[in-house]
């Protein structure tokens, strides 16, 4: 008889709670794989009942700008994705 996995939503396999991240650098506006990137890692948190998390990546600093990352948390709202830890949280 086949065993079944049995559980919890917010846990993986392992039995640790599911979460996954984007981290755009802020260079510039967020185009199209970014965009898809942040869509599946926030479709799989919720589909799993995990936190989405967001960390702008701070390794460029000599092309990154404040406005870039306004900018890019602005087109990810736009898609209509919400995040559970990163800025404005």
């Amino acid at each position: 008889e086949p065993r079944t996995l049995i559980r919890s939503t917010a846990q993986d396999v392992r039995g640790e709670e599911v979460r996954v991240r984007f981290a755009p650098s802020p260079t510039g506006t967020l185009h199209v794989g970014g965009a898809r990137t942040a869509l599946f890692n926030w479709l799989k948190a919720r589909s799993e009942g995990g936190k989405f998390v967001i960390r702008i990546e701070d390794t460029d600093t000599a092309r990154s700008t404040r406005e870039s990352e306004q900018s890019m948390l602005q087109d990810i709202k736009w898609l209509g994705l919400d995040w559970d830890e990163g800025p404005e949280v």
